[in-house]
């Protein structure tokens, strides 16, 4: 049976796969779809794989959706409005930090070793903020043997990162200087290149899922204290400053407000179904 609701879950994280510092992942927990995520993943790589594809065709729809037909809108935006854009998101990861926090029931499951690790995962990725570049590597035009080596593993380095929250499988291609030519692969559609970076991604998305998988399982408040952590620690790496200027003031308020009311809107609908 298709879970049909998940087009418009893939379309908010396909979205938030094209931004440097926003996670698919912390999308994923915005959605309350993430254990779920992680347990299809690895559904997909076993003999009953065919039980998952109910859930993942939709997802996988919404996320081709917004990589084909969001991925030139990101970029407009992202070069004239980057500071409302990024508010926005900050809005919607900031919302979803008490949901994440409730989910785990921290004021009786926490201990000091908890908020320790919470605030060692998101002072590292908050450094990463050190490492940031400016985007403006190179589009590789003409490619060769090597050069399609280098997306295959910039793909598969880079859905590691997407499944994790707040860790931006973007900016691990920005920081690979592989960013510029995938975009630039998905606005100009180049059939081969989308596919070696794709058979990047679908590999390490299934090692990388197994690891999540074992986690979880084993240690949930510990795994969940680290992710609360990078996710907390992203807001840093987004934050594109703030300009004086009053009218982009005012519109950076208003997306931040969307992003957190967004946040408390789906974290709510989510409840209820998982209820239901």
């Amino acid at each position: 049976m298709f879970v049909w609701r998940n087009i418009y879950r893939g379309l908010l994280m396909g979205v938030s796969d094209l931004i440097p510092g926003v996670s698919g992942g912390t999308i994923a927990m915005v959605l309350g779809i993430y254990r779920r995520l992680i347990s299809g993943i690895n559904g997909l790589m076993s003999k009953n794989w065919k039980k998952e594809l109910g859930f993942f065709i939709p997802l996988l729809i919404g996320v081709g959706l917004a990589l084909l037909l969001v991925s030139q809108l990101m970029e407009k935006l992202l070069e004239h409005y980057p500071q409302p854009t990024f508010f926005f998101f900050i809005g919607l990861i900031v919302g979803v930090v008490p949901f994440l926090l409730r989910k785990v029931d921290y004021k009786k499951t926490f201990e000091p070793f908890h908020y320790g690790l919470l605030i060692v995962a998101a002072i590292l990725i908050a450094s990463t903020l050190f490492l940031k570049g400016d985007g403006s590597g190179e589009v590789m035009k003409s490619l060769g043997l090597v050069d399609y080596i280098v997306l295959f593993f910039s793909g598969w380095l880079a859905s590691t990162a997407m499944i994790l929250p707040g860790v931006s499988g973007s900016f691990v291609l920005l920081l690979l200087g592989s960013y510029q030519t995938v975009i630039h692969g998905l606005s100009s559609f180049q059939v081969p290149l989308l596919l070696t970076v794709g058979a990047g991604i679908i590999i390490g998305l299934s090692l990388t899922g197994k690891v999540i998988a074992h986690l979880l399982s084993k240690y949930t408040v510990s795994t969940y204290a680290v992710m609360i952590g990078l996710v907390i620690g992203s807001v840093v790496v987004l934050y594109p400053g703030f300009q004086s200027d009053v009218g982009l003031a005012v519109a950076s308020i208003l997306t931040l407000l969307c992003g957190l009311g967004a946040a408390i809107v789906l974290g709510k609908i989510e409840h209820k179904e998982e209820k239901g």
